[in-house]
């Protein structure tokens, strides 16, 4: 008979394991040397303190669930409890109930691990919910708010789960702040439709007045209203796009036709004032010419007047150049007051004359031009009109200036 520590083997072969509560056959050996059959089962027992081994090792460096672990426990208590090995069995099995002491406080590290991410679960999800009620009351901006709620919508998605009670509870809070979302954009555009629809017939109306008007030659009272038409345009809303630029189209186009047509007129005229901007320019060269160098300031203002009445008689001037011409020949104008002026502040008494004098002439020249302004309207002259109009307009400032300076010198 074979023995070691933890087993034995008969003389009629068989293998018997040391317990506890005494022998137990695990097999029988007939091949071979009795030796041979205690490596055999020896090996078999090395085997399973491997498996004990791996577990301890997994349990102690991986995230292995609690009840993986008991499961495992429980097959290899299965194994270890009917082992057909040679070996210190009830080791074995110490092993596995401490194995199983920690796989039970693994289990309640995990009840409170899976407690608290339930916790921070319903947290984000009631952030997720909260955020998504507020979208759904307070905003404005509907594509904006839209996007966001669908991100909402993914991010709960992604988030982890809760408890089932709480899932349901806060998935129909956030169910129900989609559909509030929903409804109170589908209301709004329901409502922006007819106010785009009222601003449509509005523009409608402003277009056919725009439309009205685009073959008037009155030029200046028309192009004041459709300023106003545009400002009337600006101040009504917006209608539907398409709406939108189909009547901008009519009423752009309205505009384009008067004004193209007004413009041409304006051009033609202006090439025909042409000739006066060349006169007034020979007028303007020869008083620059000749006033600054006329000393006594009587004689500058009679000089200065004939060139005025010339300068009225050569007619109105071309919009491009009215305002430089004119421009230049009032400063001519101004340094004749000028040097009446200081010739005022020498001798008052003539001064007082010539202003009065310049005064009652000036007075005369309205009353004739005022008397020819009545015959040029009373026979349609529009020409001649606008040309006494303007003179009537330069010998009134002068006047004005004239009777200023007559009233200081009193």
């Amino acid at each position: 008979m074979t023995t070691d520590p933890w087993g034995r083997v008969d003389d009629d072969g068989t293998v018997y394991v040391r317990t506890s509560e005494g022998e137990r056959v695990v097999g029988s050996w007939q091949a071979g040397a009795p030796e041979e059959a205690l490596t055999f089962f020896h090996r078999k027992y090395e085997s399973l303190r491997t498996e004990v081994e791996l577990l301890e090792k997994r349990l102690r460096s991986t995230d292995l669930s609690a009840s993986a672990a008991m499961a495992s426990i429980d097959k290899l208590r299965d194994s270890v409890r009917e082992a057909n090995a040679v070996g210190d069995l009830e080791a074995l099995m110490k092993r596995l109930d401490a194995l199983a002491d920690r796989a039970e406080e693994r289990k309640v590290e995990q009840k409170q691990a899976q407690e608290q991410a339930r916790g921070q679960a319903r947290e984000i999800k009631e952030r997720i919910v909260a955020e998504a009620e507020r979208v759904a009351v307070e905003t404005t901006h509907w594509k904006s708010g839209g996007e966001r709620m669908l991100q909402l919508i993914e991010e709960w998605k992604k988030a982890p789960r809760a408890d089932r009670p709480t899932e349901q509870a806060l998935w129909k809070r956030m169910s129900a702040a989609r559909n509030s979302f929903s409804k109170r954009r589908k209301a709004y555009f329901a409502n922006l439709d007819q106010e785009r629809e009222t601003v449509r017939v509005e523009k409608e109306r402003i277009v056919e007045e725009a439309e009205s008007l685009a073959g008037s030659t009155d030029w200046g009272p028309t192009a004041r209203a459709y300023r106003d038409l545009m400002q009337r345009w600006k101040s009504s809303g917006r209608a539907d796009r398409a709406s939108e630029d189909k009547l901008w189209a009519r009423f752009k186009a309205a505009q384009d036709t008067f004004f193209d047509a007004r413009n041409a007129t304006f051009a033609e005229r202006d090439a025909e004032l042409r000739v006066n901007a060349d006169a007034k320019e020979r007028i303007l060269a020869e008083a620059r010419a000749e006033i600054p160098g006329i000393a006594d300031p009587r004689r500058a203002r009679a000089r200065l007047r004939d060139f005025q009445e010339a300068w009225e008689e050569a007619g109105e001037l071309p919009r491009d150049v009215r305002d430089q011409l004119e421009g230049a020949f009032r400063q001519i104008e101004d340094g004749v007051r000028k040097a009446e002026a200081a010739e005022w502040e020498r001798t008052s008494p003539e001064a007082r004359a010539r202003a009065e004098d310049t005064v009652a002439q000036l007075a005369s020249a309205i009353s004739g031009l005022e008397a020819k302004l009545d015959k040029a309207r009373a026979k349609g002259d529009d020409r001649r009109v606008r040309e006494y109009e303007d003179a009537l307009e330069a010998r009134r400032s002068w006047l004005a200036e004239a009777e200023k300076a007559l009233n200081e010198l009193s």
